[in-house]
């Protein structure tokens, strides 16, 4: 496959699935700033900028985190690389580039999805109306995915689609755990804001009922914690996303001639830390420290498979 191929087709994936992560994490801020007081509603906002990983773009454009402002900036602003627009665009235009390597399914629901997203007035992102446009964001997110989870063929396409996606979505679980992470200090005696805290980290990665299937607990810092970062049977826990990414990164070097590179190594090492980790030990060494490892290793991969595979390019 030609590196400029596998380039548009990772960052389809990478692009679909942040634009539904940005919707998520908007849906859960909205939830909690409603419950809030005025000035931690602000702290709210605050959080969701620094885990889509907007915030400097934000702060060089605006002067405070007013909702109107963050919602703007991640929904409609194409000046916001990240947001939900820019995200859009650059997933059709990758995937236009690429329209042979996709499935007839893939195109449809990444072309609709910009088309309709053009229809779309400004009032849709505004008071009542925005709940609904976010469930329709994370909607097309979860047809894209599914799309290419059922109708593609297990060649290098689907494994650079699929590598895309699952790179992302680790960077976003990472991210999501380590904003909030004074939430999940040890603490005797929790708070209600607290507990709203956990709530929300599960919420963002649609995770409320799957926590209670695993746990049948109340829910408990620990517990919220080991399900994202441990456990392989959330498909948006740590574990399973380098689980996939390793297995993915193994798949792509036997196709193409066995050679690898410090991408591979550090997606085992990514895998490992996840798959033998303990999350008692981890929360008493620092739950904040590990996730900043998590995060600067990510970052290191997806430019280490910029590198190898993707043109030269580094993400």
């Amino acid at each position: 496959m030609l590196s400029r191929t596998a380039d548009c087709l990772f960052w389809l994936g990478r692009y679909s699935e942040r634009a539904g992560n940005v919707a998520r994490g908007l849906a859960a801020t909205l939830r909690m700033a409603m419950l809030a007081q005025p000035l931690s509603a602000e702290d709210e906002w605050r959080s969701l900028l620094i885990a889509t990983g907007c915030e400097p773009g934000f702060r060089a454009k605006h002067a405070s985190a007013t909702p109107e402002a963050v919602i703007h900036w991640l929904t409609l602003d194409l000046d916001n690389p990240s947001g939900i627009a820019a995200c859009v665009e650059a997933a059709r235009r990758n995937a236009r580039t690429v329209r042979t390597a996709l499935t007839v399914d893939m195109w449809e629901a990444i072309n609709d999805t910009w088309i309709e997203f053009r229809r779309l007035d400004a009032i849709v992102m505004k008071g009542d109306r925005l709940p609904g446009f976010l469930d329709w964001v994370k909607s097309r997110t979860v047809l894209f995915n599914g799309a290419a989870t059922d109708t593609m063929l297990r060649d290098d396409a689907w494994r650079f689609v699929h590598l895309g996606t699952m790179l992302e979505r680790a960077d976003n679980t990472a991210r999501l755990l380590d904003v909030r992470h004074p939430a999940f200090a040890p603490s005797p005696n929790a708070d209600a804001a607290q507990y709203a805290q956990w709530q929300a980290v599960l919420r963002s990665v649609s995770a409320l009922r799957a926590y209670q299937h695993v746990f049948h607990a109340r829910l408990q810092p620990q517990l919220v914690a080991e399900l994202l970062v441990l456990r392989k049977e959330l498909p948006r826990s740590l574990h399973a996303c380098y689980r996939a990414v390793d297995t993915v990164l193994d798949a792509i070097a036997d196709a193409n001639g066995g050679t690898r590179g410090a991408c591979h190594s550090i997606a085992a090492h990514l895998h490992a830390r996840t798959a033998e980790g303990d999350m008692a030990a981890i929360l008493e060494q620092g739950l904040h420290g590990f996730l900043t490892e998590i995060i600067d290793r990510n970052i290191e991969l997806g430019q280490q498979i910029g590198l190898l595979y993707l043109n030269g390019r580094q993400t």
